[in-house]
């Protein structure tokens, strides 16, 4: 019967059409729940190969730098195309796509492909090390939400149905770096940190675009960085970011500016936030600093809630918690390790050949997974005592990695800029 050919696509959006909020399983922004950069798997892989470990790997439509995201059975990753650098100023061809995988198999479900808009800023220099897909979209479990910079902000169902978009700006930061911030999700609200494009944070509706609200402030040029959410004393969450020279703290309900603090010592901010209670752990540039503040102060807050500063600083990468340490590897391979209590350096030690790295570590099962842009993924132990547990190479090493990994159903997720891995056991 003709109508049987379609009963398993019929079958995958019915499925879909249920489907529940997002859960403790997904990993749904940023570096997963609270772009924690952690996750609680169990058993997952030291070491790998081409030959042995890779469950599946399934070819991307274009490069990119923003990371995976997991929905139940679906992965969602942004991509772009039709751009080269011999070319660097005719962006008529150039598209964003948005592609849903099985987690399962790595098949590809769907892709929506949105076409640029005029103004995004020319393919050189540093922009093109990492390109135009470099914000990891988000879920709310029942929607996914990709934001293109100048291109705009696009909402999807999960069967891949166009819902709305929102334009957020056309602006550019000084050194045209081009966009890195991710969105997130509170409550009902999409918040987009359209710092280039034009120095605003906004909070749309999840299900109609519209605007909730939105703060402008000279303050968010040279930020690319991804907002988290922390839980304060009275309950209440606030919203909290870095930006240039200062850490701050916002009402996610309506945008209310709460609080600031000193500290970051940098005209441009790459590295977000970790939270672990109602402290909050910031990282600066290679000449910067890293900071903990307690948040639910109000205004300047820099004597009162900072807890410990430290003349140390990543550039790209940012950190990871685990335990009473804070770890990360920064962009010229060298990994550290400082005490939360006080910010005591227990561990400044040079990653052998790890070479330029602007994913940022992911903390699980005891080990810390650092992804380099080209000389393949280190496993560190996650302890205060700096060990190499293992060195991982795909052959021939002819891609690049800048994105951060994910997890999905007790398995890596490693994005390049031309393939998606599935790393572990098999499924």
């Amino acid at each position: 019967m003709p109508a049987a050919r379609h009963l398993p696509a019929l079958l995958f959006l019915l499925s879909i059409a249920i489907a529940a909020p997002v859960i403790a399983a997904d990993w749904p922004r940023f570096r997963g729940v609270n772009g924690s950069g952690t996750s609680d798997t169990k058993n997952l892989p030291r070491e790998w190969s081409d030959a042995a470990g890779v469950v599946w790997k399934t070819e991307l439509p274009g490069p990119g730098a923003s990371s995976p995201i997991v929905i139940g059975d679906q992965i969602f990753v942004t991509s772009y195309r039709g751009v080269t650098t011999s070319d660097a100023g005719d962006l008529s061809k150039l598209e964003y796509v948005l592609s849903s995988f099985d987690a399962k198999t790595g098949q590809l479900q769907w892709q929506q492909i949105e076409h640029a808009k005029p103004g995004e800023d020319r393919y050189e220099g540093f922009l093109a090390s990492h390109g135009y897909a470099s914000s990891t979209p988000t879920s709310d479990g029942k929607r996914v939400f990709a934001f293109y910079g100048k291109s705009g902000v696009y909402a999807y169902d999960l069967q891949g149905r166009k819902l709305w978009s929102q334009d957020v700006g056309k602006g550019s930061a000084p050194v045209n770096w081009g966009s890195a911030n991710s969105p997130i999700i509170y409550k009902n609200l999409l918040i987009v940190p359209a710092a280039s494009e034009s120095k605003t944070l906004f909070a749309f509706d999840v299900e109609t675009g519209k605007e909730a609200w939105k703060i402008t402030a000279d303050g968010f040029y040279g930020t690319w960085t991804t907002p988290g959410l922390v839980t304060v004393a009275t309950g209440k969450q606030e919203l909290v970011m870095s930006v240039p020279h200062e850490i701050w703290g916002i009402d996610p309900e309506t945008g209310e500016f709460l609080w600031f603090c000193e500290g970051i010592r940098d005209d441009g901010v790459c590295t977000s936030v970790v939270i672990e209670g109602d402290m909050v752990y910031a990282v600066g540039g290679r000449g910067g600093s890293a900071v903990a503040v307690r948040a639910g102060g109000k205004d300047d807050v820099t004597k009162t809630h900072v807890k410990w500063t430290k003349s140390i600083g990543s550039y790209v990468t940012s950190p990871v918690i685990q335990g009473d340490h804070l770890y990360w590897v920064n962009d010229r391979g060298l990994a550290i390790c400082l005490s939360l209590a006080d910010g005591a350096t227990v561990f400044q030690s040079r990653v052998p050949d790890a070479g330029q790295t602007y994913a940022s570590v992911l903390a699980a099962d005891g080990k810390l997974y650092a992804v380099t842009r080209q000389n393949g993924t280190f496993v560190l132990a996650a302890s205060p005592k700096f060990e190499l547990l293992a060195r991982v190479v795909f052959a021939p090493a002819e891609e690049i990695f800048n994105a951060s990994p994910a997890v999905s159903d007790g398995h890596l997720l490693l994005r390049s800029d031309k393939y998606l891995y599935c790393v572990g056991g098999a499924k």
